[in-house]
């Protein structure tokens, strides 16, 4: 055993991996957007649609474990363990502190947001206003620097104290304690509204399959809904699950960890639509999505239910939790980052990271009140929206890119060395005819997840497709896609994939003043391919 294996800290049992990993893949996201998404486009059948695309994208995860574990050691140094002599992998090991950081800088924020909920549930500062004032609420809220800043301060200084006392008796003590107490607190919350008055029509809506809503919006924008949200929800990319893995025994294969995960993840994004759809329509309230779903339409669902004080301030708390626990995982996946890199001693990286983070924090916290005029991504756009646009828009996707491209290549890591890590242990393991699915299908499916956020963010997919009739927009689309994917098998080059996937969606459908902006974002990822297969000499 290596002095680094020595030194390096377990969890106690399987049980805190599982937790601190689901922690950092369940988030706001399966609350304030799954269920909305899964109402408007079909309910069940948008379900099977989304459980596809999560089984498409759960190698990443599976990956990012596997990186950990085998190199005892989080993103920042385990491609300097782990990659070919002459390589120059370690040269990106500052992706992850990068996307960590641009995450939290938020994410913190929102955090905020929930335990500020939770304290004005608890007093009934919310409960006395009527369904107008709720709205006027939230936006005092965003617009008191005050309130924001204490109650960003506080999540902060939690996480961080949590993180200093240790793997052990910090982070998975905690983590476990809040895991449980989501999944309990959810419970009583599905029990409490299921027995509401027409509940049985939020749950219809949301859970059985509807024909009617599923063809009536546009086909490629419920895939990536479906797509987009399930590589999201994972929490892949920027290398926290290599952080966590990298405290993990190497008792049980990765693959079979990674399903129990991602079905927690699935399993409370669920009962959070049980929660929501039943509440909204026994109150004849209308479900949102994002923010306002939060904190203005449950408030004024709460408002009219009785006892909502005490199942407010339960659902708030829950979300409380929620946020705490990945907001913990992320910046334990920091702190491990200035460990294993730069020798620092666990404290010493929390007391650094902690003041960075606060005051990289500030521009989103004050960004309705000091900064409420800096509009970075048009009218109306916010720091947090930006902030938000490149961590998920860019960082995330590239970086599972990325990971995948050093688990697959001979160059990398490659996928022999990666199979026997995944495998080692008791439980599922991989084949080896997933080589071919990890080395073509998969980078194609992530450079469209990083395509989408681009088309998503300036271009709207309705708009994509207005020029087009339904009736031979989709087999057109279909057969050159098909044709594209086909040049991948052949060709080897992902330049010349990349510019092949241009040219199909420019050729077709952004026809007029979209073309020079969509040729633009088409550049992103073709310049990222050709700068990667330089650096590994592909």
């Amino acid at each position: 055993m290596s002095h680094t294996e020595n030194q390096r800290e377990t969890f106690s049992n399987r049980f805190g991996f599982l937790m601190l990993s689901a922690a950092c893949a369940i988030g706001l996201g399966n609350v304030w957007r799954f269920p909305y998404i899964t109402g408007k486009y079909g309910g069940g059948i948008f379900v099977a649609v989304y459980l596809a695309f999560l089984l498409a994208v759960l190698p990443v995860m599976i990956m990012e474990f596997a990186i950990g574990r085998a190199s005892r050691a989080g993103l920042g140094k385990s491609f300097s363990i782990l990659e070919k002599p002459g390589s120059n992998w370690h040269a990106l090991s500052w992706w992850s502190l990068a996307g960590c950081y641009c995450l939290m800088m938020f994410y913190i924020t929102v955090s905020g947001w929930m335990l500020a909920y939770f304290c004005d549930m608890l007093f009934g500062s919310i409960t006395s206003l009527t369904p107008n004032e709720t709205a006027a609420h939230f936006n005092r809220l965003l617009e008191d620097p005050v309130r924001q800043v204490l109650f960003m301060t506080i999540s902060l200084v939690f996480c961080i104290v949590t993180t200093a006392k240790g793997l052990r008796f910090g982070v998975e003590r905690v983590i476990k304690i809040m895991m449980v107490g989501l999944f309990i607190l959810m419970g009583l919350l599905v029990a409490r509204v299921l027995f509401l008055p027409n509940a049985t029509a939020g749950l219809s809506y949301f859970l059985l399959p509807d024909w009617g809503r599923f063809t009536s919006s546009n086909f490629w924008e419920i895939c990536n809904a479906a797509m987009c949200q399930a590589f999201f929800t994972l929490g892949i990319g920027i290398g926290c699950m290599t952080a966590i893995a990298s405290y993990y025994t190497k008792e049980m294969s990765l693959a079979g960890e990674a399903c129990w995960i991602a079905g927690m993840d699935t399993v409370v994004a669920i009962l959070a639509g049980l929660i929501i759809f039943p509440a909204c329509f026994a109150c004849n309230i209308n479900p949102d999505s994002g923010p306002g779903l939060i904190f203005i339409t449950l408030p004024n669902v709460f408002v009219t239910m009785h006892g909502g004080r005490f199942w407010g301030a339960l659902f708030f708390l829950f979300m409380t939790f929620a946020s705490f626990s990945t907001v913990i995982a992320v910046v334990e996946a920091i702190v491990s980052h200035s460990m294993d890199s730069h020798g620092m001693s666990r404290k010493k990286a929390s007391l650094l990271h902690g003041t960075l983070l606060w005051i990289l924090s500030l521009p989103c916290a004050l960004g309705w009140s000091t900064f409420k005029n800096v509009n970075p991504l048009g009218p109306g756009s916010t720091i947090l929206d930006l902030e938000d646009f490149i961590v998920s828009g860019n960082l995330l996707p590239l970086g599972a890119l990325l990971i995948t491209l050093f688990c697959v290549l001979r160059q990398g890591w490659g996928f022999e060395n990666f199979a026997q890590e995944t495998n080692r242990g008791s439980g599922f393991k991989i084949p080896d005819w997933f080589r071919g699915y990890l080395r073509w299908v998969l980078p194609l499916l992530l450079i469209l997840v990083f395509i989408a956020g681009y088309i998503e963010r300036f271009v709207k997919w309705r708009t994509l497709f207005s020029n087009a009739k339904v009736s031979d927009s989709r087999p057109a689309i279909s057969i050159k896609l098909l044709n594209c994917a086909t040049k991948s098998l052949t060709i080897k080059s992902p330049p010349r994939v990349l510019r092949s996937l241009s040219i199909v969606m420019l050729d077709r459908y952004t026809p007029g003043p979209n073309n020079l902006v969509f040729t633009y974002i088409m550049r992103v990822p073709r310049s990222f391919w050709i700068f990667l297969s330089k650096l590994i000499n592909i």
